[in-house]
């Protein structure tokens, strides 16, 4: 008997923490914002996203959760507007993210069927650019320099870091489709700290001095007019625009959300027989 009440007391938390806890799945679309991407929220050059975390529930409408994140995202100045693609860059990269968000509800799920919902707390996350050369090499761009980034002649260009924070944030609306399952729809944002998501940002440095010191993959990686037809093969002079630095890049995640609850935490969404609401 002793063994059964103790068993009793150590599961019981176990027990209640089930009765909160989601497991949480998303497919959808990554994208980014930035030198190469300058439309906000657009499903043009986008790339696949997906995720998958656990969500807590700390009561009827605040909600702890915590996941992982990973999306593809690219751009390429031959889909931008005419002024740019004579510039004719272009990047890919991979995000893997790990977050950790407070979640609140406007509706309580336990007596309705949808509810919208918002999102925000921190993240971390890892990038790589890259492109493909004239003969389809993937090239990672970092390590090339491009606008002069831990060089000597520059002290001001700072090499960026592949891991960096991000501040998450956005919202959705979920739908209960059973007592344990909802689905719904989610558009998640990351403030970053960076202007390298995609290797651009500011000017062109001297190409003597870069192919000195990066060598010549970093001058052919840096400017590729000379690649299109009737484009400008002379490398554009140091100090030439070749981004903007006013704007931080941004990225981010939309698509389909199901939700599994690890207990049956609708079941009881009505009234007891006392009259009073029941506890998940």
């Amino acid at each position: 008997m002793k063994r059964l009440l103790f068993l009793s007391i150590t599961l019981l938390p176990l027990f209640a923490m089930s009765q909160r806890l989601h497991l949480d799945l998303f497919g959808g679309f990554s994208n980014y914002q930035g030198d190469l991407q300058d439309r906000q929220l657009t499903l043009g050059q986008s790339g696949l996203g997906l995720g998958a975390g656990l969500r807590y529930n700390l009561s009827r409408h605040f909600s702890v959760r915590g996941g992982l994140m990973y999306g593809t995202i690219g751009a390429d100045d031959k889909k931008n507007s005419p002024s740019l693609q004579v510039r004719n860059l272009s990047f890919k990269s991979r995000l893997l993210e790990g977050n950790l968000m407070l979640e609140y509800n406007l509706f309580d799920m336990a007596y309705n069927k949808i509810t919208p919902y918002v999102f925000g707390g921190i993240g971390l996350y890892h990038f790589n650019p890259y492109a493909f050369d004239t003969l389809g090499n993937k090239v990672y761009l970092k390590p090339l320099s491009t606008e002069g980034q831990g060089l000597a002649k520059y002290p001001d260009r700072k090499p960026y870091s592949l891991t960096q924070f991000a501040l998450p944030f956005g919202g959705g609306i979920r739908m209960r489709i059973s007592e344990n399952v909802t689905v719904g729809y989610e558009i998640g944002l990351r403030k970053l700290f960076t202007d390298y998501l995609d290797d651009v940002s500011t000017n062109y440095v001297d190409g003597t001095i870069l192919a000195g010191a990066r060598g010549a993959r970093a001058v052919e990686m840096a400017y590729r007019g000379g690649e299109i037809k009737s484009g400008n093969p002379i490398y554009p002079a140091d100090g030439t625009k070749r981004g903007g630095s006013q704007y931080k890049d941004w990225y981010y995640f939309q698509g389909i959300t199901i939700s599994f609850g690890l207990h049956n935490n609708y079941g009881k969404r009505h009234k007891d027989r006392m009259g009073c609401p029941s506890v998940d």
